[in-house]
């Protein structure tokens, strides 16, 4: 079976980690509270080398954008982590003989970073990332790639783990894979539901081992 797993906010906590690289690179440069304050505005869905750009002509820095931006994904890969519980899940459901793919919004370069930080890297089959083909959750393509990426097939049927009610669970849906969703954001009205609703990874996890042993 495959089981595709979105990345932040499902994995790793990346609102934590992104405060902390905001933080450590604003600390780095001296950087003023407008720009730290910009900072957590322009990066808190994503993060792209636009932004680093934008931030060096709005406030006239000298530091070029192209080295702020790989001191900024050095950082919030440091800072990423995933839980050893769910690592460990993860370590079940691919003794279950799960195939494991993540699906991602983001730059191609700072996932992956993120990955490897977390020890996630060697635990999935598939990544994709929609910095690889500039296509975004919820389209059905970047669940193809994933899905392709894994050795899989849409076709074979699946599971779409992820926190984004209409990313991932929509997207999920769309792309003909049955969903579990990581609770806290708003719901929005006339969203298929999904099939599972927990309130961690771990809870998502356990769900898929049941379904292996059923």
């Amino acid at each position: 079976m495959l089981a595709l797993f979105d990345l932040d906010g499902t994995l790793i906590d990346r609102q934590a980690a992104l405060s902390d690289a905001v933080t450590a690179l604003c600390r780095a440069h001296a950087f003023n509270t407008s720009i730290e304050q910009w900072l957590r505005a322009a990066l808190a869905d994503r993060a792209n080398p636009s932004d680093f750009a934008r931030l060096r002509t709005d406030f006239g820095l000298t530091e070029p954008a192209e080295q702020l931006w790989k001191e900024y994904v050095d950082l919030i890969a440091g800072a990423a982590t995933c839980r050893p519980e769910v690592l460990e899940g993860l370590r079940q459901l691919r003794a279950a003989a799960w195939t494991i793919g993540i699906v991602t919004n983001g730059a191609s370069d700072i996932q992956r970073a993120k990955l490897d930080a977390a020890d996630l890297t060697n635990l999935v089959d598939g990544i994709a990332a929609s910095g690889d083909v500039e296509i975004r959750k919820p389209a059905r393509e970047l669940f193809e790639l994933a899905a392709s990426r894994c050795g899989r097939s849409l076709a074979d049927g699946g599971w779409m783990v992820g926190d984004n009610p209409v990313g991932d669970i929509g997207g999920g849906h769309q792309a003909g894979l049955r969903t579990i969703w990581l609770r806290g954001r708003p719901w929005p009205d006339g969203l298929h539901s999904a099939d599972h609703t927990v309130d961690d990874a771990t809870d998502a996890i356990t769900i898929l081992l049941n379904e292996t042993s059923e």
